[in-house]
């Protein structure tokens, strides 16, 4: 059942290949962590969420997002998505979010423009700043490739009380793409996260965005 619809606009996706034993620790249990050409990844996506409803809601203001994300799959499951946190300019959205869907969600500042995102986290030290340059023509990921791995993920894991795991089916067309190239990048996300320092981006995208269906959060 659809109980929400969001619009995911000029999404930046930065990518990094990063050890699996260095995420294992901080991923469910229970959720494998996926790997692609030896290794796990991870990204951080600044965007901005516009026309954001539940159903029977007056609609959210428009605001600036950012998530910093693993892949991983269920067992037995769907391949989805991990969040280590997600920083968001809207303190209602937070609210709402860490107690629906229990996703580590962070009242943030951000600031964002054409070709830059500048996001720092109110209530701890961690800070996100890139500018960057697009090129080439829009594309859909291809089966099989770098791209479907890192973009195409059509789950949300979210940690529950006590040691149940919820998912959240989404429902959007596919990503249309364009190469990016990050021009400057200063982050400490990956270390509030525990996670060793991530260096220079492996990869990068940039995409128009698409129109998102959420579906109910349900235990694992």
């Amino acid at each position: 059942m659809i109980i929400g619809y969001q619009d995911w606009s000029e999404l930046l996706f930065v990518h990094w290949r990063i050890a699996s034993d260095a995420l294992r620790p901080h991923v469910h249990r229970r959720l494998s962590i996926d790997e692609r050409d030896g290794s796990g990844w991870v990204s951080m996506t600044p965007f901005t969420l516009r026309r954001g409803r539940l159903r029977g809601l007056p609609p959210l203001p428009d605001f600036h997002e950012l998530n910093f994300r693993t892949y991983v799959t269920l067992p037995g499951g769907a391949s989805g998505i991990w969040f280590f946190s997600l920083d968001a300019a809207n303190a209602l959205a937070v609210a709402a979010a860490r107690l629906s869907a229990r996703l580590p969600y962070f009242p943030a500042r951000i600031e964002c423009g054409e070709r830059w995102y500048r996001s720092e986290r109110r209530l701890q030290h961690a800070h996100f700043e890139a500018r960057w340059t697009i090129s080439g023509p829009e594309f859909h990921a291809a089966p099989g490739s770098i791209e479907e791995f890192l973009c195409e993920r059509y789950s949300l894991y979210s940690p529950a009380l006590g040691p149940l795991l919820w998912r959240g089916p989404v429902r959007h067309d596919p990503w249309p793409l364009m190469s990016a190239q990050i021009k400057e990048l200063r982050e400490d996300l990956s270390a509030a996260a525990g996670l060793p320092p991530l260096g220079e981006p492996s990869l990068a995208h940039w995409s128009p965005g698409v129109s998102v269906a959420f579906e109910h959060f349900r235990p694992c």
